[in-house]
């Protein structure tokens, strides 16, 4: 390796993913390891905080070594350790940040705070070497909804957010109601390839006088009274159909709603990020729009798509360019707002 790499070991442990990765130069991942939990919270419907908090005690340690392993490294290679800081569950968040400052002091190394979904849009910084801000990105995950304008590495400027439920929250409870399980989003994306889009008419939610704010709990309401309908009468649910249905109001809204800020705003280049990323749905369609409109979007890989630690390491790289560090008293922000610094 060249002497002036950067190599920065990432930790994330915000949810129920333990994980660990190393990234060369903020953009090059060298290795990128994932201990997923989902099979043992499946059981219960949703993420238990305090098994959550438990598996990542068990699974740190051996997914930090494995990354060093795979990327053919050991802990002197390192430039800095960064640490997924909020938002996240509290016990889930505490149990990385204690381990990266454990490292941190152990082998000398500057420790950097990373906000959660700072990462999530840095993800496309691995998957596009060329992408660079300033740009609009939607961010859609499990627990947040935000159209943003990214205009450095290091400033988000919030345009619109969800006023109630985040659209991976949106398809988690609709998944549950009819049947599918979790997690619902990718659920809800297999069912729906099979579904007629246009079989049932859900409202597309908007919010007065807010044209790029999201809401989905009318949608939601919707299709529960749906569903509660055809129970009462007897009537089948297709499944596929109301799958397809479902997405493509939630599609409709997020589509449209980022194109518009992107177009009113002047930015011809579009990004997406979080876990509802993956969505092949939402994909396509936004490549469509964009395409229209002569933007180019960007898509992370959808491994780098739900919460891996080779995000956080490329979050990471500019902090480490400006001597952005943490220091010993970092703690764990659960509720940390985008665009707050990490951790302080």
């Amino acid at each position: 390796m060249d002497k002036n790499d950067v190599l920065i070991l990432g930790i994330e442990s915000s949810c129920d993913e333990t994980a660990a990765s190393v990234v060369r130069n903020g953009r090059e991942v060298l290795s990128n390891i994932i201990s997923s939990q989902i099979d043992i919270h499946t059981v219960y419907g949703g993420v238990v905080p305090e098994i959550a908090s438990r598996l990542h005690c068990e699974n740190i340690n051996g997914v930090i070594k494995m990354a060093l392993r795979d990327a053919d490294i050991g802990f002197e290679d390192l430039n800095a350790i960064a640490v997924t800081a909020g938002p996240g569950l509290v016990g889930a968040l505490l149990i990385g940040v204690s381990e990266a400052k454990a490292l941190s002091y152990a082998i000398d190394r500057p420790l950097i705070a990373v906000h959660h979904i700072e990462g999530h849009v840095a993800a496309n910084y691995i998957s596009h070497k060329e992408l660079e801000p300033p740009y609009v990105c939607l961010i859609v995950s499990g627990g947040h909804t935000h159209l943003c304008v990214v205009r450095d590495y290091d400033d988000f400027e919030i345009i619109g957010r969800s006023m109630d439920d985040a659209a991976g929250e949106a398809y988690d409870k609709v998944a549950r109601a009819v049947g599918l399980g979790y997690p619902g989003g990718p659920k809800i994306d297999r069912a729906a390839r099979t579904g007629d889009p246009n079989a049932i008419s859900f409202p597309i939610g908007e919010v007065r006088d807010r044209p790029y704010d999201f809401t989905f709990s009318g949608l939601k309401s919707a299709v529960l009274n749906y569903i509660n309908k055809a129970h009462m009468t007897g009537e089948e649910i297709n499944v596929p159909d109301l799958s397809a249905s479902f997405q493509k109001a939630v599609i409709r809204q997020l589509v449209d709603r980022t194109v518009a800020c992107a177009e009113e705003l002047g930015f011809t280049k579009v990004a997406i990020a979080g876990g509802v990323s993956a969505n092949s749905a939402l994909r396509k369609e936004l490549e469509k729009e964009c395409r229209k409109r002569g933007m180019d979007s960007y898509f992370p890989e959808p491994i780098y798509c739900t919460d891996n630690a080779a995000m956080i390491a490329a979050a990471a790289y500019h902090s480490y360019l400006r001597g952005d560090f943490a220091d010993m008293k970092l703690n764990a922000s659960p509720n940390l707002k985008l665009g707050m610094k990490a951790g302080r």
